[in-house]
């Protein structure tokens, strides 16, 4: 008689091997599958054109890994549902059967739907629940806003996964719009501002990829204009001495790179600003005083002259 077939043991056991052998923190890897599984699920369902993957996952997608600690996806929906339609959505790809024996289940009974309100300011909607891979449970957090504009355009993307199941298909962000609203972010939010994480994700992606000055122009301009604020004329508070030498955000910041567990070495705040600056100011300048950049930003070189 043939033992029945068990794919949740078979596949913790293969994740436990995968973390063992890459020497990564098991807890998280469970939450990055969870995740993945999850995502594939909204992937091959009705609702897959309604969300717009963003955030820090985004690294994984466009170089496969992570870059930083990360334990929740961001979403922009197209549409502002009500919490009731959301629930109901989110109960519906919990029970998404898939056909594929990825061992894992989610639990439509630990559903929670909130607002996320930051500052006292309505900033979108916040999924909780849970999954099930055998006895352990993973926590999943999903992070919804609504109403903002994706310059040029949503890109059709595939998650990575870690073992040999079908990849979520999905839209995503492009990092034009990556950089624009972690960058209005900084300029509406000014002293009050503790999200280190965007400066971070917008060194790093000046790292990591070449921009087209027009585009970048094209997308701060419409993330500004959409969520109705003003780009200064100088430089943005949050790139000057008075916010980067604060005592304040000194200690955020390496709060910020204790838990972040960055892979690769990250400087002081202070250079870490200059960096950006170098990035982001002729951006900010070209937009300012209406210039036409014929400019491109490559990583090793920072802005140079486009060919003709």
């Amino acid at each position: 008689m043939s033992r029945k077939k068990n794919p949740a043991h078979s596949v913790f056991q293969r994740l436990l091997n995968h973390a063992r052998k890459n020497r990564e923190d098991f807890n998280l890897l469970l939450i990055r599958y969870g995740m993945e599984r999850f995502l594939y699920r909204l992937s091959i369902s009705t609702y897959n054109e309604s969300f717009i993957l963003k955030g820090a996952s985004l690294f994984l997608v466009w170089k496969g890994q992570n870059y930083r600690v990360t334990k929740d996806v961001d979403f922009l929906a197209l549409e502002r549902p009500e919490l009731s339609r959301l629930r109901e959505i989110f109960h519906q790809l919990c029970k998404n059967d898939t056909t594929q024996e990825d061992g894992i289940s989610f639990l439509s009974e630990t559903l929670k739907i909130e607002e996320i309100r930051e500052n006292k300011e309505y900033d979108g909607i916040r999924v909780i629940l849970s999954g099930m891979l055998g006895q352990a449970r993973i926590p999943l957090q999903i992070d919804i806003g609504f109403g903002d504009v994706v310059t040029p355009g949503p890109e059709l993307i595939e998650y990575p996964v870690l073992l040999n199941f079908p990849p979520p298909k999905l839209k995503a962000y492009p990092r034009y719009t990556l950089v624009a609203e972690k960058l209005e972010a900084m300029v509406y939010l000014g002293l009050a501002n503790s999200r280190m994480k965007d400066f971070y994700d917008i060194l790093l992606v000046s790292k990591l990829f070449s921009f087209n000055a027009k585009i970048l122009m094209e997308a701060i301009i419409n993330t500004f204009n959409r969520r109705h604020t003003k780009l200064p004329e100088g430089i943005p508070f949050a790139l000057t001495p008075s916010f980067f030498e604060d005592s304040q955000k000194q200690v955020q910041w390496k709060a910020f790179i204790s838990k972040a567990k960055p892979d690769f070495e990250i400087n002081e705040f202070t250079a870490v600003i200059e960096d950006v600056k170098k990035f982001i100011i002729p951006v900010i300048e070209g937009i300012t005083e209406e210039k036409h950049l014929d400019t491109s930003w490559e990583p090793a070189k920072g802005w140079i002259k486009l060919r003709k």
